[in-house]
């Protein structure tokens, strides 16, 4: 990276601490990622310069993991493993919902794809709407011959409504019906101390590293957050994650989402956006209520089983329940369980579905 990219990055990340301490100001919720996210994303509509850099992006990820990791006490994880059969209803509710959306898209825009080789707008439309896994559905959709940039815009416009509608309507409900901390989700060492912080970030970096060498799905998050969680689940409780690094880290996240919307973003295919917005709209809605019947099913507290279900990133919907503290390891394994099946599940089910329409 040049000097001119430096400076680009630098102003960017000055841009985004003002919007969050403009956010804290205001009490809006998850401040230190949802300003950076809107005032770059703003800016960069308007053609402002902005750039987020790979290294400070995977550092965020890999703070918000091994903070996330030490929610999963003993008595936490239990309470995640008896809930088993409400993670495999969302999973599949996760897979009907973006099949559905997905059948929607491509009967929307089944005249826009009339151009495009056989099967590229049935790839486009499918990869676009399954729930989790942006770039990886990215890929899969090119390697199926389908428009990248469609599948990679459904995603981002997805992303950024759950981002932003998700915490107010949770921050909303809490002053309004005073959602209550559930004592047994919170975290387990809650103060940060030296040198037990050295040795956490330590452990986590090597969790990220190894899972970077396995080429797997966010491998400084997940990487971070499986060694934190073995550390937590093993009774070794080093170190809280200080909050002013949670902080940095939620607002390169932030940053990383905002500069996505390139002003050329609006311009890819209106109509095209304009139906990824509504179909978000309508799986959140959905989602909802499919959360609030695991909620009354479960006994949990409703807020903690939309957030796990809500169609959203898992950093994003974790984040959010920590801030909030709605349920932190709850939220984060029905998000990471999603994650997995979705990214294990859609390729092969596509396949499927392709042999299926050849043969009928």
């Amino acid at each position: 990276m040049n000097f001119h990219d430096l400076t680009r990055v630098a102003l960017t990340l000055m841009l985004a601490l003002v919007a969050a301490e403009l956010c804290v100001w205001l009490h809006t919720p998850i401040p230190w990622m949802l300003g950076p996210l809107l005032a770059t994303a703003l800016a960069s509509v308007l053609g402002a310069p902005t750039r987020s850099a790979h290294m400070p992006r995977n550092a965020g990820q890999w703070v918000i993991g091994a903070a996330l990791g030490l929610y999963f006490t003993p008595q936490v994880s239990a309470l995640v493993v008896s809930l088993w059969w409400a993670i495999v209803l969302a999973v599949l509710w996760a897979l009907v919902l973006g099949g559905l959306f997905g059948l929607w898209l491509q009967r929307q825009h089944a005249a826009d794809f009339a151009h495009l080789p056989l099967g590229a707008g049935r790839a486009t439309s499918y990869f676009a709407s399954a729930i989790g896994g942006a770039s990886e559905m990215t890929l899969l959709a090119e390697r199926h011959g389908g428009r990248t940039d469609l599948v990679a815009a459904a995603h981002s416009v997805r992303l950024v409504i759950v981002v932003m509608s998700v915490p107010f309507a949770m921050q909303w409900a809490q002053s309004h019906w005073g959602l209550q901390v559930d004592a047994r989700l919170l975290s387990g060492p809650r103060v940060a101390q030296w040198p037990g912080l050295f040795w956490l970030g330590l452990a986590t970096a090597a969790g990220a590293l190894v899972m970077r060498w396995l080429k797997r799905s966010n491998p400084w998050f997940m990487g971070a957050l499986l060694a934190s969680m073995c550390l937590t689940l093993s009774g070794v409780n080093w170190s809280a994650v200080p909050t002013d690094l949670s902080n940095a880290a939620q607002l390169v996240i932030g940053v990383s989402l905002g500069v996505r919307f390139q002003r050329e973003f609006l311009h890819t295919a209106p109509r095209w956006l304009v139906s990824a917005a509504i179909g978000s709209g309508v799986m959140m809605a959905l989602s909802v209520g499919f959360g609030g019947l695991l909620a009354w099913a479960t006994g949990l507290h409703p807020a903690t089983l939309i957030l796990g279900t809500s169609p959203g990133g898992i950093a994003e919907m974790a984040i959010t329940a920590k801030v909030l503290q709605l349920g932190v390891p709850v939220v984060t394994a029905f998000q990471v369980c999603r994650l997995v099946a979705v990214l294990m599940l859609v390729g092969p089910l596509f396949q499927w579905i392709n042999r299926r329409k050849k043969t009928a």
